[in-house]
């Protein structure tokens, strides 16, 4: 059974076949691609692939990926979930993105936080890292102030627009943890 959190406002559930064409205007926009480390989807095929992925890592323990709407509000304003879920480490990365008409109204925030007391609460997590793009001030100042610290650099980790880029990793432990 998937779980399905709530917060003050939002809910997080399962994403569908039927959330395609959301998770397609989210992955399709430039601004929110920029610093994800792919290329913008040119397709809603590619998001019904990214969808099939997200069941599929589930089913086999390795990520957990919700979708993110406004509670009263049915349609997915973007996505936040675990990658690289490794629980026998008791670890996993965060990642999310929202489409940009939902940015700068603390919705990332508040998602974030539900997320990671899931992860250190029902998942037994010992540690959530982050990998971001030096440029994305916005995820690096929302995860500082949750409480993520950086632990360095990883050269030439990600590829996009056919160029490497370096990335900076943060982490959050779960005896650090005030969310």
């Amino acid at each position: 059974m998937f779980p399905v959190l709530e917060t003050e406002r939002l809910r997080l559930r399962e994403i569908t076949e039927a959330d395609a064409a959301e998770v397609f205007a989210c992955f399709s926009n430039r601004e929110v691609t920029q610093y994800y480390g792919q290329e913008p989807f040119e397709s809603e095929e590619q998001a019904a692939r990214l969808i099939g992925l997200f069941a599929s890592n589930y089913e086999n323990k390795r990520g957990i990926r919700w979708g993110i709407e406004r509670k009263g509000s049915p349609g997915l304003m973007g996505t936040i979930g675990f990658n690289a879920l490794v629980l026998p480490h008791r670890r996993a990365e965060i990642g999310y993105e929202l489409h940009p008409a939902y940015w700068g109204s603390g919705y990332a925030s508040e998602a974030v936080k539900r997320v990671i007391t899931y992860g250190f609460e029902n998942l037994g997590l010992a540690r959530i890292g982050a990998v971001v793009f030096p440029e994305n001030a916005p995820s690096i100042s929302l995860l500082t102030r949750l409480g993520f610290q950086q632990e360095g650099v990883l050269r030439d980790y990600m590829v996009q627009g056919g160029r490497s880029h370096a990335t900076n990793v943060y982490s959050m432990v779960r005896a650090e943890c005030s969310v």
